[in-house]
């Protein structure tokens, strides 16, 4: 039986973190194509999977974020899109093994129709294609994610309808005066009316510049949207330290404050950059209760 989104709504669900930098924890060099390794190191990407599992994550991703066919020409792969996305689905499926669900996994192209990079055909043509492989692959959903381009996020929804499963289109919003805007100044409000004409069934975020600030775009997502509403946040601003990337956000910080975005109308759950599997066993363990 096919997913039912309206499934989502009402309670809360607790969804993965950061895929990245977990599968680059076990030894993914800077710079490599992960998603490679859906078809090389199979039992690593796996155990990504399997880590938030374990950690109590009902809904997992795919290493699936930049499979498209312009983010892996860049590796000189964009022949491998079908193979990529096929496998990496049916690693999360394999995984998750009917405690959950898969949410596949698409991510911007990297390029902007607006300067004439790119057409808004090629970019649906491009998800359409990602698309379909994900759903051969095993997945009970997908998700457009990382968005920053309205334009785009709307070709990519469109382009994952056409499989039939249900969508999340979730973007990213750290600019304006109060930071709830995307970058090039889409309100949460228009978006969720874009997203919803496209035939987005779970409306989000995701990324950003922390969860509190999410807080405020959740609640303005659930006064125009009656649809599930998704939230991934970074663990607070990144800071640079002996060369290195580091969040101060602990998992119990992030946590409690993920309380205030369940009173601010979300219902699904997770990370972004900075989270691990430590923060979804405390988002897990804190809000368990209020689903």
């Amino acid at each position: 039986m096919a997913l039912d989104a309206s499934q989502f709504a009402g309670k809360v669900t607790i969804a993965d973190g950061a895929w990245g930098t977990e599968l680059d924890k076990l030894g993914c060099p800077p710079g490599f194509c992960r998603e490679e390794w859906n078809v090389t190191r199979p039992d690593l990407v796996g155990k990504v999977a399997q880590s938030y599992v374990e950690a109590g994550a009902r809904i997992i991703l795919t290493n699936t974020f930049g499979a498209n066919r312009f983010v892996l020409s860049k590796h000189g792969r964009a022949d491998k899109v079908a193979e990529y996305n096929r496998a990496g689905a049916a690693i999360s499926k394999q995984v998750i093994d009917g405690k959950g669900h898969v949410f596949a996994s698409i991510g911007p192209s990297g390029k902007l129709v607006m300067i004439g990079e790119v057409s808004e055909e090629e970019l649906f043509e491009a998800f359409r294609e990602q698309a379909a492989a994900l759903a051969e692959g095993g997945a009970d959903a997908l998700v457009v994610e990382t968005m920053t381009d309205l334009t785009e996020a709307v070709a990519g929804v469109r382009a994952a309808k056409t499989t039939g499963l249900p969508v999340v289109a979730s973007l990213t919003y750290d600019s304006g005066p109060e930071k709830t805007n995307t970058m090039m100044g889409v309100t949460p409000e228009k978006a969720a009316e874009a997203l919803t004409g496209a035939g987005a069934d779970i409306i989000g975020c995701n990324c950003g510049i922390g969860i509190e600030n999410y807080i405020k775009v959740a609640a303005k997502l659930r006064a125009v949207t009656d649809k599930p509403v998704w939230v991934k946040a970074n663990a607070g601003l990144p800071e640079i330290e002996d060369g290195k990337i580091v969040y101060r956000m602990t998992p119990q910080e992030f946590a409690l404050k993920a309380r205030k975005l369940v009173e601010a109308g979300a219902n699904i759950i997770g990370g972004c950059c900075g989270t691990s599997p430590e923060f979804i066993r405390a988002l897990s363990e804190t809000l368990v209760s209020a689903s």
